[in-house]
């Protein structure tokens, strides 16, 4: 089966936001489009499969939705259909709200908002993996117009330019068009796209340390307890070459956004089975409590300096009890690491994304850092380059943590000067990420790059793992010859009185009609061509 239009994938998905971007934000009317290319998905997906169940050819979407009807409304057909198709995915469609029929009725001028918000009820009720999945797509907002019919016109119009799209077939493709969606929403969002993305280099470059040794694991388990949409934990299936049998565990505070990473899985092929996703606030209370409750990657992109709770009470937390200090109530970040850290497996490597802050303040943030450092947690330090993420221009650390270390040495890469601008951002390419993936496998010392610090140096420096401690990045200015300064003095001098010599020409010809002011000109005239003028 076949796409009707020879369209790219991601420039038709792009086309389908023109539609919604004049009318709302980016955070916004993402909801709407990549609800919509959900259900276009779920529908196709459905759609191709009981063409095949029932042995018959489609050439195209609309070919398959015509051998569906029969079939549905088959009275011969229709039970071992419908529980098939139920037993394959949770659902089965009726044939008038699957979302190339809906199209046809935009065609007709008979379609109805209705239909469609069936049909997500329909997709929601069948099962608790799409349970509320499509709450976030208001049909009946007044920012899609002012009454239902502006409302459905703006939907169908989306709808219309999706249509072209042969979503089934697409694979891995359609997963990497919805990263490219989010991703240019967040690129839209500006800071509220923290919420919800991390960029696609520094997912690679967190997945590809943690996967080190670990790319032929069956049953590899990746933990992200601050997901956004899910791309730090999708990004591993790309580095492991066992990535059907990858375990993902996920939580995720924002309700829009769990929604977004639950739909990112199912549309990446993540088998349900393997989508451990929770609603909830990662500090607030631990999760997950029932086996397994450690992970063999632990993979995080927490807000950074956030504020929390930090009640005495979490002191006896088993994350944060053997610390006696808690993260202070303005930052969060060292809660967000330490909840991350208690959760990694003992042969397992974390990797997170935090301020430079974390790296020298001090207070109950140093207590906790010489802990980690006194029991060889903290691995590798990466200073990364300012402007990279959407939501912050600062520079920021990548730290990769550890347990069972035999050794407390700390390797330092500063990284923060390989990059290439763009125009809204700084962006790490393939030979910036491989600079340091090889770094840090080395661990070896690089002039003005790298330096790995022995535990007697990080006590001399009292714990402090600011990254110019360690990496001199300073360049020295080239000596001055006294030699070239003179004669540029020399050539500096000589244009000065050609100069001059020009200006007291031209001001040979000038008369004043005033006897004072040519009196002044005189005056003038004799100092230039004297030459006590000086530039």
């Amino acid at each position: 089966m076949s796409s009707n239009n020879s369209k790219t994938l991601f420039q038709a998905l792009w086309n389908s936001a023109d539609i919604l971007r004049s009318k709302m934000d980016a955070s916004e009317y993402k909801n709407y489009l990549l609800g919509l290319v959900f259900y276009k998905y779920l529908s196709d997906r459905m759609l191709c499969f009981a063409v095949d169940m029932l042995e018959e050819k489609a050439e195209t979407i609309q070919d398959a939705q015509k051998i569906y009807e029969l079939a549905y409304y088959d009275l011969d057909t229709q039970k071992d259909l419908i529980d098939v198709l139920k037993e394959e995915f949770s659902y089965a469609l009726e044939p008038n709200l699957t979302f190339t029929a809906l199209v046809q009725k935009a065609h007709d001028m008979t379609f109805e908002l209705e239909d469609l918000a069936q049909g997500f009820r329909n997709i929601e009720q069948s099962s608790e993996l799409f349970e509320n999945l499509f709450e976030d797509v208001d049909l009946y907002s007044k920012k899609l117009g002012q009454n239902a019919s502006k409302q459905s016109k703006t939907i169908t119009a989306v709808m219309k330019e999706l249509d072209t799209l042969d979503l089934a077939h697409d694979g891995d493709a359609l997963g990497d068009a919805y990263e490219y969606l989010i991703g240019q929403f967040a690129s839209d969002s500006g800071k509220k796209a923290g919420e919800f993305y991390t960029p696609q280099p520094i997912s690679t470059l967190m997945s590809r340390i943690v996967l080190e040794g670990m790319k032929d694991k069956k049953g590899f388990s990746v933990y992200d307890p601050t997901m956004g949409s899910g791309s730090l934990l999708l990004n591993v299936k790309k580095y492991s070459n066992e990535p059907g049998t990858i375990n993902y565990f996920g939580q995720e505070l924002n309700t829009s956004t769990f929604n977004l990473a639950r739909m990112n899985m199912i549309l990446h092929g993540v088998d349900i089975a393997n989508q451990h996703l929770k609603n909830g606030d990662t500090l607030d209370a631990d999760w997950p409590v029932d086996e397994p409750t450690n992970f063999d990657a632990v993979l995080m992109n927490p807000p950074y300096s956030a504020k929390w709770g930090a009640e005495k009470g979490f002191l006896d937390d088993p994350r944060y009890s053997s610390y006696g200090v808690l993260a202070p109530k303005s930052k969060a970040d060292f809660a967000f690491l330490l909840h991350g850290y208690y959760h990694l497996k003992e042969s397992g490597t974390m990797a997170i994304v935090l301020p430079h802050g974390v790296l020298f303040r001090g207070a109950a943030e140093g207590k906790i850092r010489k802990i980690l450092l006194d029991n060889g947690a903290i691995d590798t330090v990466i200073g990364l380059p300012a402007n990279i993420f959407f939501n912050t221009s600062i520079p920021t650390t990548v730290i990769i943590l550890k347990k069972n270390r035999r050794n407390k040495d700390v390797l330092f890469i500063d990284a923060s000067q390989d990059f290439t601008k763009s125009k809204n951002q700084n962006k790490l390419e393939k030979q910036h990420i491989d600079k340091i993936v090889e770094t840090y496998l080395e661990r070896e010392s690089i002039e003005k790059y790298a330096h790995v610090a022995d535990f007697e140096e990080i006590i001399e420096n009292d714990y402090n793992l600011n990254i110019p401690r360690y990496v001199d990045t300073f360049e020295e200015e080239e000596p001055i010859s006294l030699v070239d300064v003179a004669k540029e003095l020399s050539q500096v001098q000589k244009e000065i009185k050609e100069a001059n010599t020009k200006l007291a020409e031209m001001f040979e010809d000038l008369t004043a009609t005033d006897p004072d002011v040519q009196v002044e000109l005189n005056q003038f005239l004799e100092i230039l061509k004297s030459g006590d003028i000086h530039g």
